[in-house]
């Protein structure tokens, strides 16, 4: 302090000086200079310690994460290995089953079975015996496998009932095959025992097959040799109860990697275990010179890989932004209307094309709720808000659509098919709803114009069917009109010889016009029974004797036989039942076969012309063998002298149309069959001893 006051007199200059030596009169504390030391030290390697620590750090964690990840490694090869391993195991029952199933196949004969089963249980080693059981579950045939000694006694076997009894309840009730749990089968000789287990597939006309399996002999099979290689694979039950193992046994100073999968089976469940025994991985020499190597390129290569991050992110964002174009481009080309829904009902997404359909703009769609949805008509807001809060409330979609109205902004009012599906954001979590909406005002015209069409069409096949009742007709009154005119002739003859024998011209002037008359009112009940026949209507049907039915048709026939000089011979037994049919039908059908017939035989190089008329008691082939319960049929048939029929007649015969006759129009046959078929029968034809052809057809006993 004394330094710093003034000099009463000056010239002299030395006063100044004493301030310079003043230092070495304050001295420094040790620990500040220590602290001054420490600081300075601090500030130089802060950063190197900070990185060398860091580096460390790095190495030992990527070290550790190395190790971590190479028994990760071992790990998830295991388990993979046991998925695939009880993946194997289903495939091999699923095939095992199907060889039993097709088993089924030879159970008519019991020593085929037997060879069969013997063949199977030569090439499926796992199953120890094959069994053939009935409803009952009595064994009917069995057989051992060739590999080793049949454990099976009748006592023994007669003891694991119940496991079998369980298997084929099972497979019974779920109508495929099913297996029994687990049980242990001592061995004969009482040197131990097997674990096994029974499949039991039923069949369909009761009985079941059975399949005894060995659970080591199922692992063994099926299990590769490779995976038992330094590994041990077990059977466990679901409460890890061991039942059996195959593969190597577990070395000291070996770590232990387990991993197992559930074999669920109809009826029964499995654990199957795989223990591997490796060496815990020693990666730290290798893996810290190869660390050491790659953290100096590492920090070098930052610079580098930051900028071809920030390349990758560009290049990212311009993808980006082409998606988003391409989006916006695929949904403006849409024609199927797009609308999205959060879980308040708040539209937040439409399309162009659901605007351009109800006719709103997008600003004034989105944000609209249940309450205020400008496109439903009003009466109907109610009902389809209840029926949207429904759905979302039981949380089922529309994916296969539902029809509903929807109202433009100009007042039209059209048809949508709407399609649903919950929205769902990248976290998997619902947002809300996205529904698909199609315009089915196009299609309810196309419908329109094809309801048109087809009523056209209706016009059409109705114009037809009245073409094909005039056909048939003027096929059927053919005949009766043709007996009316030759009675006419005839009446006009006995008319002009009335006056040489007046009593007898008389009573056969009465016969000749009562059969006019009978035919005119027959010809009356061809058009009505032809009218409804091509109307499909369904005729009064009656019993009626099949001697009425000859003896109806006989004048018409007689007349076309003297014609020819044809001789016709009935065969009927007065004891026959009625027939349950369409009198006026069915005689059409015998008129048009006799005139066949005898059309047939009308040849010069025939002399001897006989058609017969047979009716019989037969049993329709098409039910069953004759019994009691079973129904009784009465068959006619028509057999004549003719020439017969050629082979490729035969094909066609019956074809609508098709005719060998210069003047026929080939509805006869045609018209036969379906009359007969109506009535429950079938008419077929068939060769003629010692020549020509015979038809028959079958009726109904009344």
């Amino acid at each position: 302090m004394s330094a710093a006051l003034p000099l009463p007199t000056g010239p002299e200059p030395a006063p100044p000086a004493p301030p310079a030596p003043a230092a070495p009169e304050r001295p420094v504390a040790p620990w500040l200079r220590a602290w001054r030391t420490v600081r300075s030290l601090w500030r130089r390697w802060f950063l190197w310690l900070l990185l060398a620590g860091l580096v460390m750090g790095l190495l030992v964690t990527v070290v550790w994460l190395a190790g971590r990840h190479e028994v990760e490694q071992v790990q998830s090869r295991l388990e993979r290995d046991t998925e695939l391993a009880v993946i194997d195991l289903r495939a091999s029952l699923a095939r095992s089953l199907q060889s039993l199933q097709a088993l089924q196949a030879s159970r008519a004969d019991a020593e085929r079975w037997q060879q069969e089963a013997e063949a199977l249980l030569h090439q499926q080693r796992q199953w120890l015996r094959l069994e053939w059981r009935d409803a009952t579950l009595r064994t009917l045939a069995t057989a051992d496998t060739p590999y080793r000694p049949s454990p099976f006694s009748p006592a023994r076997r007669e003891g694991l009932q119940a496991e079998v009894e369980q298997a084929c309840l099972q497979a019974l009730a779920q109508r495929s095959g099913a297996y029994s749990p687990s049980h242990y089968l001592p061995l004969p000789d009482a040197s131990g025992g097997l674990e096994v287990m029974e499949a039991c597939v039923p069949m369909p006309d009761g009985g079941y097959m059975v399949a005894t399996y060995g659970l080591r002999a199922l692992l063994t099979e099926v299990i590769p040799a490779d995976m038992t290689r330094g590994q041990e694979v077990s059977l466990n039950e679901l409460d890890g109860t061991r039942l059996v193992s195959i593969g190597t046994a577990r070395r000291a100073g070996n770590r232990v990697f387990s991993a197992q999968q559930t074999l669920e089976l109809p009826g029964a469940s499995f654990v199957l275990r795989v223990n591997g025994w490796r060496q815990a991985p020693d990666l730290f020499p290798n893996l810290l010179t190869a660390l050491v190597t790659a953290m100096s390129i590492a920090l070098v290569s930052v610079l580098v890989l930051l900028a071809r991050d920030t390349r990758r992110r560009l290049r990212a964002e311009h993808e980006l932004s082409d998606a988003l174009a391409f989006r916006k481009a695929m949904e403006n080309s849409l024609i199927t209307g797009l609308r999205a829904r959060d879980l308040h009902g708040r539209i937040t997404y439409v399309n162009p094309a659901f605007c351009a359909m109800v006719g709103f703009t997008p600003e004034e769609l989105i944000g609209t709720s249940d309450v205020d949805v400008p496109y439903w008509p009003s009466e109907l807001k109610n009902e389809y808000r209840a029926r949207q809060w429904q759905r979302q409330a039981s949380g089922v979609t529309a994916q296969e659509g539902f029809e509903s109205i929807f109202q433009r902004k100009d007042g039209t009012r059209f048809p949508v098919q709407i399609f649903e599906a919950p929205l769902v954001n990248a976290q998997r979590v619902q947002t809300g709803w996205m529904s698909a909406f199609i315009d089915l005002s196009e299609q309810r015209r196309i419908e329109e114009i094809s309801r048109a069409s087809l009523e056209r069409l209706q016009a059409s096949a109705r114009l037809a069917t009245v073409g094909e009742m005039a056909s048939l007709m003027s096929h059927e009154l053919t005949q009766p009109l043709a007996a009316i005119a030759s009675y006419a002739s005839g009446s006009l003859n006995l008319l002009g010889s009335a006056a040489a024998a007046p009593g007898t011209a008389q009573q056969d002037l009465m016969l000749a016009v009562r059969r006019i008359a009978e035919q005119a009112e027959r010809a009356g009940q061809v058009i009505r029974s032809v009218h409804d026949f091509v109307r499909r209507r369904d005729r009064a049907r009656e019993p009626v004797a099949p001697q009425a039915l000859f003896e109806a048709v006989m004048p018409l026939a007689r007349l076309q036989a003297r014609k020819i000089g044809a001789q016709i011979v009935v065969q009927a037994d007065a004891r026959l039942p009625p027939v349950q049919c369409d009198r006026t039908l069915v005689e059409q059908v015998l008129l048009n076969l006799m005139r066949n017939g005898m059309q047939a035989m009308d040849r010069p190089e025939l002399r001897e012309r006989v058609l017969t008329l047979r009716a019989e008691r037969v049993q329709h082939p098409s039910h069953g063998e004759a019994g009691s319960g079973a129904r009784h049929w009465v068959e006619f048939s028509v057999s004549d002298l003719g020439a017969g029929i050629a082979p490729d007649v035969q094909a066609r015969l019956f074809t609508p149309f098709f005719t060998t006759r210069p003047d026929g129009m080939g509805l006869g046959l045609s018209l036969c069959r379906t009359v007969v078929e109506q009535h429950g029968g079938a008419l077929v034809h068939m060769p003629n001893a010692p020549r020509g052809t015979t038809f028959r057809f079958t009726l109904p006993a009344a």
